[in-house]
Order: structure tokens, then C-alpha cells, then sequence
């Protein structure tokens, strides 16, 4: 598979594509009003303990609190309480687990969770969840210690969403281009994607050797094959950057930031700029020298991969890639077949509907709806890692009568999803050709940079009729008619509205002049939602809706 990584910055935007085949695989964008969070460390103060829901929300100086889940309360959470200064740390000696072999799991990146179907009677299939990897349950903390007002250190691990705070964690993890550093955890873990078990045993036994007492590692995937010498830059640059933490904490008050990820681009190459990409191009000249002054110091293998875009025409423009961003996010997906994908969001659960968009004879109709099925089960996996679509997925695929074929679409949809890098969980398809599946959630998805809710239909894709917008002012005169004594009223509504009600000679507006014995002026303003309307009154000469409207 061919990989490519495309970066274009404007003076307010870094827009960075990844291809794959010149297909668009993956978008990131970055903005001064979408700062990536994730990463981030955080000394912040509990603000609230709410054990009916397992959760703490914690002050880290933004406009909504954090949220900490009791699951994301590690068991290095005594050592950062004796950081922060608490008086009822209790410090135990954990042993270390040099055998435990771990994903390059680190915030904002992710691993995938395997659901395999396992045969039954009758050809049916039943699925068993079977995740590479998941910390032990002892881990996990049900009855922290935690009491409002206590300082604690956490990392965001989730960007708000919606109306919900940052998602945080009090397991600090540093990421760096070979290792990821865990403060306090003891342990040295390899990703499981380095297949040579000799590879990764001459790496556990380089890290040994280097690392301090009380510092755990998880080794990346990228370490394969690497000298000692820049393993030890990378593990030197990371405790570095610890250290200035643990000063942070001493000399600052929360709630304060004690450390500020990488920028997106940065995150981009330091975790995706792999071997496997063939190159990196860019038409930022300071993008460009900053991605190779960091590959000379960490890959410098990979530098010659980098290139300047110099042509006139836009670069997005010259990749294909601002095309297929035009045709990729709307809610009707065209597949080749002639079918088709609707992908509609909800604040619950994203729900996808495929469609054949054509009539197939009776007799080819199985065999038709199982093609567009594997055709919309591909197209389904690119749409979802190129929205970053999180949560719950439910997908309606074409009715299929055979359980060979819905098995065959369900394994469709596992293959496609190994080149997710997010965690996935696919269930396999119901007799109602319903497949379910979860895909972690880590940032808004991409639509919510490119777009803000409708301000007329506040997001919902509907608006009010104008005739239900008119009864409504009916019983708003209705009301006012009961109360007040005024003969003289200005009506300010959109144009369109106002073209509804003096629609005919004996419209809406003389009717209910007659009807309520008062004179209505009607002034028409085009910056309003359709579906609102003010009154004034003109001897008071002040807008008098909300004193008349229903409770």
C-alpha cells in the first residue's frame, strides 16, 4: 500500500492528509480555535466526588471541569499524591513485569479490539471480544481516596465533545519517538507489532540498562532495529521533560498546565512517519524545516522522504485531496456499484443506512446485495477513520438471507478495520442485517472543524413550518388580547414569513387585526430565523414578546 502524508497550512489553518493509494485516508486539522488537548498535563484541584457514577470532576482551569473515571485511576496514584504534597500517601513497592508485552498505547493513540466470530449450530456465528491488550483489573481503583479540594496531577486522554469536558487520567505517560516514559510505573512493556521476539529482547535488555529506578517504558514499534545510542536520546529527552514537571508541581498552584504536548503536525510525525510511508510533502518552508530538524535528531533515515512543495497550484488541489474532501463528508456517500451509504450523526450514536440504489433481478438479488454490502463495508471503514467517528456505529446493510453472506460482510468489516489505528469492536451481523460496532473516541470528529451548528434549525436539520409558526402568533395575540390593553402592535419577522401572512386579499395578517381588534405593522428582517418572530409595542416603544409568550 502506497502511504503518503500531505501537509498545507494557511495563515490561520494546517490542513494534514494522509493517503493511502491517493485515496484520503485520514484528515487532521489544526487551528488556533481547535487546540489539540490531548496529552496534556494538567495540576488541577478536585472540584466535586460523585460516587454514584464512579466519577470525579476536576478543575484544570477551563470553562467546563475534567472528567476522571474511578477506572482511570491507576496504581501509581499514591506516588503522584506524595508529588503533590498529600499527607495520607501510602508509597508500596510495585514488582517489576519486564515479561509484559504492551501496544504503543499512549494518549490520543490506540489499539484494536478483535471480535472473532466463533461457528455455532445451523452456520449461525456468535461473537466472543477477545482485546490484545487491557491493564489487569487490579489495576483499576473502585474506591479511591478522593476527597473535593485535593491537588491531583492528571493527562487529558479525551478532547471535550460536545457539551462534555476533557476525559483525564491520572496514569501520566510521556510520549517520545521510540519509548513512551511512565513515571512511577516500574515496568517495561514492548508493542506487540515488533514480530521478532530476539528484536525485542535485545531492546528490553538496552532499556534495562538505561532506565532509572521507579520509571517504566512501554517500547514503540519504530525502536526496531534502532542503536542503543538514539534509544538513550530518546529516553534522556524524556526524563528531562519529567523533571521539569516535578518542578512545575513544586513552584505552581493549581489549577495550572504542567506540560503541553506536540502540536498536531508534530503528533503526526513523530507517531505516523513510519518506514512504511514513501514520503512526507509540504508546502510550508517553516513545516518543512522543522520536520527535518526533528528526523535529523530522531530518524534521520527518513529525512530524504521530506519534500517542499513548490508548484503554483494549491497542493490539496494537485494530490486530489480537496476533491475527495468536498465528496467524502456529505451525508449521501456514492459507492461504484451504483449503490450508496446515508451517514447520519446524532449526539447518541452515528447510524449508517446502504442503499443498492438500483433494482436487481429477483434471482441475482442475493448475490447483488452481498457485492454492494462489501462494496459499503470498505467505503463504511474510510468514511469512519476519516470523520474520526466515535461511539456507537449502527449500521442497516442490505437484507441478506444467507449466513454465509452476512458473514462474509462482518468479516469485511474486521479486515478493513486493522488499518485502524483507533479500537474497534464489530459485532457480527443480525438477522435483520444490523451490524454494531464501537470505535474509541478520542476528538470531536473532523465534520465539527469544517462546520458549527445551523443557527436557524440549531442543528436538528428541521424548522418549523410557517404555518405552525403562525398559530403560534395567533395565541400570542390571543394572550396579549386578554391582558393588555393596547391597540397598536409592530410584528418583526423574516421576509419570507411575512410574505405568508399577507399572502391573498384576505390573508392571515387582516384576520387576525379583525379577530383581535388591533393594528399589526409588520417589519421584515432577513437576518432572522425563519421560525421566530418579536413583537413592540409601539406606545411603550420596547419588545414586549417574552412577557406574553406561554410558560
Amino acid at each position: 500500500m502506497k502511504k503518503e502524508i500531505i501537509i498545507n497550512e494557511t495563515a490561520n489553518e494546517i490542513r494534514i492528509a494522509i493517503t493511502e493509494d491517493k485515496r484520503l485516508a485520514e484528515l487532521y486539522v489544526e487551528s488556533p480555535e481547535k487546540e489539540r488537548l490531548v496529552g496534556d498535563i494538567f495540576f488541577g484541584k478536585i472540584a466535586r466526588v460523585m460516587p454514584g457514577i464512579r466519577a470525579a470532576f476536576i478543575d484544570i482551569g477551563h470553562k467546563q471541569d475534567a472528567f476522571l473515571h474511578f477506572s482511570d485511576i491507576g496504581e501509581s496514584f499514591n506516588e503522584y499524591s506524595a508529588l503533590v504534597g498529600e499527607d495520607d500517601a501510602d508509597i508500596d513497592d510495585d514488582d517489576d513485569d519486564d515479561d509484559a508485552e504492551e501496544d504503543d498505547e499512549i494518549p490520543g493513540s490506540t489499539s484494536i479490539v478483535e471480535v472473532p466470530a466463533t461457528p455455532i449450530s445451523k452456520g449461525r456465528y456468535e461473537s466472543k471480544p477477545r482485546q490484545r491488550y487491557s491493564r489487569p483489573p487490579e489495576n483499576k481503583r473502585t474506591n479511591p481516596n478522593l476527597t473535593a479540594g485535593q491537588d491531583i496531577i492528571v493527562q487529558v486522554t479525551k478532547e471535550p465533545v460536545g457539551r462534555k469536558g476533557v476525559r483525564v487520567t491520572s496514569e501520566i505517560s510521556l510520549p517520545g519517538r521510540f519509548l513512551v516514559l511512565m513515571p512511577f510505573n516500574g515496568r517495561i512493556g514492548v508493542s506487540k507489532k515488533i514480530p521478532n521476539f530476539r528484536e525485542k529482547r535485545r531492546l528490553r535488555r538496552i532499556v534495562r540498562s538505561l532506565l532509572p529506578n521507579g520509571f517504566g517504558v512501554i517500547i514503540r514499534t519504530v525502536a526496531t532495529d534502532r542503536e542503543e545510542s538514539a534509544i538513550k536520546q530518546d529516553l534522556e529527552k524524556l526524563i528531562e521533560t519529567w523533571r521539569e514537571v516535578e518542578k512545575k508541581v513544586k513552584a505552581e498552584q493549581p489549577p495550572t498546565l504542567l506540560y503541553k504536548d506536540m502540536s498536531t503536525t508534530s503528533h503526526v510525525i513523530r507517531d505516523l512517519f513510519t518506514d512504511n510511508v514513501e514520503r512526507v510533502v509540504t508546502d510550508s518552508k517553516r513545516l518543512h524545516k522543522e520536520i527535518r530538524t526533528y528526523l535529523d535528531q530522531n530518524s534521520a533515515h527518513l529525512i530524504d522522504k521530506v519534500e517542499l512543495y513548490k508548484d503554483r497550484e494549491p497542493i490539496f488541489d494537485a494530490y486530489g485531496v480537496e476533491k475527495e474532501i468536498a465528496t467524502s463528508f456529505g451525508r449521501k456517500v456514492w459507492l461504484k456499484s451504483g449503490g450508496y451509504i446515508i451517514i447520519e450523526q446524532t449526539e447518541a450514536m452515528v447510524v449508517v443506512d446502504v442503499n443498492s440504489g438500483r433494482y436487481a433481478a429477483k434471482r441475482e438479488q442475493e448475490q447483488n446485495s452481498l457485492r454492494t454490502n462489501l462494496e459499503a463495508s470498505r467505503e463504511l471503514c474510510r468514511q469512519l477513520r476519516l470523520r474520526d467517528i466515535g461511539g456507537i456505529i449502527v449500521v442497516d446493510f442490505i437484507d441478506l438471507e444467507d449466513d454465509s453472506s452476512r458473514k462474509k460482510v462482518y468479516d469485511e468489516v474486521r479486515k478493513e478495520f486493522r488499518r485502524d489505528r483507533a479500537k474497534v469492536t464489530v459485532l457480527p451481523m443480525t438477522e435483520f442485517g444490523i451490524v454494531q460496532i464501537t470505535r474509541q473516541r478520542i476528538r470531536q470528529s473532523v465534520l465539527h472543524s469544517f462546520s458549527e451548528p445551523c443557527p436557524v434549525c440549531g442543528g436538528a436539520g428541521l424548522v418549523q413550518s410557517k404555518a405552525t409558526v403562525v398559530n403560534h402568533i395567533e395565541r400570542w395575540l390571543s394572550r396579549f388580547k386578554s391582558e393588555g390593553p393596547e391597540l397598536r402592535l409592530t410584528l418583526k419577522l423574516h421576509p419570507s414569513l411575512a410574505a405568508y401572512l399577507n399572502e391573498g386579499f384576505w390573508n392571515k395578517r387582516r384576520e387576525f387585526m379583525l379577530r383581535f381588534r388591533v393594528i399589526i405593522k409588520l417589519e421584515e428582517d432577513p437576518k432572522m430565523p425563519v421560525a421566530e418572530y418579536r413583537f413592540f409595542s409601539v406606545k411603550q416603544n420596547k419588545d414586549i414578546t417574552e412577557t406574553f409568550e406561554s410558560n
